[in-house]
């Protein structure tokens, strides 16, 4: 064994104890290569690396870290394995950008696949899907088919409302997108409103709000759809289907601006020791084939245009996505995160 691997073998087996990586800890350097760090869960991205292996030869070695995934680049510095970054999350995106553990990637195909919305301006970072940030709503107990993130400020919904932290990412980034569209005055003045919607503390994740409105709990909640496609197709755990099956999926402001998407997405490396081949790997993820897998697999929405969407989440509805580009909005990231703990939103409705 080189030196050079066994190094790289040793640092993941470190990373592996500190971390609680899940890795295949292979030779990085070796011709035919391509080292992935991902902030995505491997069994959400292996079908697509294999496929992409299949059609290519190149083989993947992906390392997952649940945390400090851009912290541990940057550590490695020029000798990092890394080639290519997956992660979800507009935050986590720009993060990787400004930790400057990137490079930028001019590709005629890459652009051509992916709008301009969903990658960085300079070329830091890529979309690859997106996802919804929507209504889950009871369908014993609201008759309406439409909402506006606005309208979740209203009386009507007083003590009807249930979401997961204020300071998680998904609603950071909706928050933020609030201060986009409305300045800071007039979007604090909306998630006060909010606050004093809720039916109790924000707790738990995206699918805990379903269960929350199938046990009456509360009315209406905020998640992300493809939580709504993994509980429809829950076979492990058939309990999830009856909560999918008690909520009905509303697209916020979808008869004007549009609802607020996230997404998952890729970056090159700023080190990347086998870029032609991380290359061809971000080339695949966002070509055609590749965004079918995601949209199947994933109950994802494809980024690139005229690609279909999966039974299941047509089942959804129609996705009208909001225009502004998530650059834009992941500039107010830190203003929402200050607002969530100014307003004291995790604290729950006053008493």
């Amino acid at each position: 064994m080189s030196a050079t691997s066994f190094k790289f073998r040793s640092g993941l087996a470190a990373i592996a104890v500190a971390a609680s990586a899940s890795i295949l800890p292979l030779p990085a350097f070796a011709e035919g290569v391509v080292n992935i760090y991902s902030y995505r869960q491997p069994f959400l991205v292996q079908p697509l690396l294999d496929a992409f292996t299949e059609q290519t030869g190149i083989r993947t070695e992906v390392l997952f870290l649940d945390q400090g995934l851009e912290d541990r680049i940057a550590a490695e510095g020029i000798n990092s394995p890394a080639d290519v970054v997956l992660t979800v999350d507009i935050g986590r995106l720009v993060n990787v950008k400004e930790k400057g553990v990137t490079q930028p990637v001019e590709d005629e195909n890459i652009n051509a696949n992916i709008p301009a919305e969903f990658r960085d301006p300079e070329g830091h970072w890529f979309g690859l899907t997106t996802r919804g940030r929507v209504v889950y709503a009871s369908k014993d107990r609201v008759d309406q088919d439409t909402i506006t993130y606005e309208d979740l400020a209203a009386s009507k919904w007083k003590g009807k409302i249930c979401m997961r932290s204020g300071q998680h990412m998904y609603n950071i980034a909706l928050i933020a997108s609030m201060i986009a569209h409305h300045g800071e005055t007039e979007a604090e003045e909306w998630l006060q409103g909010v606050k004093e919607n809720l039916a109790r503390k924000p707790n738990g994740g995206d699918r805990d709000q379903a269960q929350a409105i199938y046990a009456g709990e509360c009315d209406i909640g905020l998640g992300n759809t493809y939580y709504v496609g993994l509980m429809m197709n829950n076979e492990k755990e058939p309990e999830q289907k009856e909560w999918a099956n008690a909520i009905k999926v509303l697209f916020p402001n979808s008869e004007e601006r549009g609802t607020h998407v996230n997404i998952s997405g890729m970056a090159l490396a700023k080190h990347a020791p086998n870029r032609e081949n991380a290359l061809k790997l971000m080339q695949f993820l966002s070509s055609a084939e590749a965004q079918a897998i995601y949209a199947e697999a994933n109950h994802e929405y494809p980024v690139m245009p005229g690609t279909k969407v999966s039974e299941t989440v047509k089942s959804f509805g129609e996705i009208k996505p909001d225009s502004l580009p998530l650059a834009e909005i992941a500039k107010y990231r830190k203003a929402a995160s200050e607002m969530v703990d100014r307003v004291g939103l995790d604290e729950g409705p006053a008493s």
